[in-house]
């Protein structure tokens, strides 16, 4: 059985939806437990919203690339989209937000304290920061990012099976 998935999706937040159920999907083939099906969802889901919010897609062939790995011990997604250079300042924010939760010594302590900051934000600031620190907590994985050299964006999210 293939364990890998490529789900090419175009830069449209009505997609999202349909790629979630074709991952959960994918993941239930593997007769993975329901609590990694869930969390690896979550993944996928604040990956490719990410990517359809900060992505640019100047041409209709950009579109957002989600491959998931199952391997013998951990499960990768990785999520590429376009960027350019009107796209720096978030990749320097994204950058400062995983080294951020990589500081803590559990996941829950940065969710916990992200969410007492986006608790006393304006209801219309919609740079909460939370999809990444859920994706740590939630999704118990490890994030991480590279820029290609043609401006792509490819941010990684590697779980542990249990």
């Amino acid at each position: 059985m293939k364990r890998s998935i490529k789900l090419i999706v175009d830069p449209n937040w009505d997609e999202i939806e349909g790629v979630r159920n074709e991952s959960n999907e994918f993941l239930r083939s593997h007769a993975l437990s329901d609590d990694t099906v869930y969390a690896v969802t979550l993944v996928i889901s604040e990956l490719i919203e990410n990517g359809i919010k900060y992505g640019v897609f100047k041409s209709p062939e950009n579109k957002v690339i989600v491959n998931t790995y199952i391997g013998e011990n951990n499960i990768t997604v990785e999520v590429t989209n376009p960027v350019d250079e009107t796209t720096y300042n978030h990749l320097r924010r994204l950058d400062r937000t995983i080294q951020w939760i990589r500081g803590h010594q559990d996941p829950f302590e940065a969710y916990i304290e992200r969410l007492r900051e986006v608790s006393k934000k304006p209801l219309h600031d919609k740079e909460s920061g939370l999809g990444l620190v859920r994706i740590a907590y939630e999704g118990k994985a490890i994030l991480d990012f590279f820029l290609e050299e043609d401006n792509i964006l490819n941010v990684s999210a590697v779980s542990n099976l249990e």
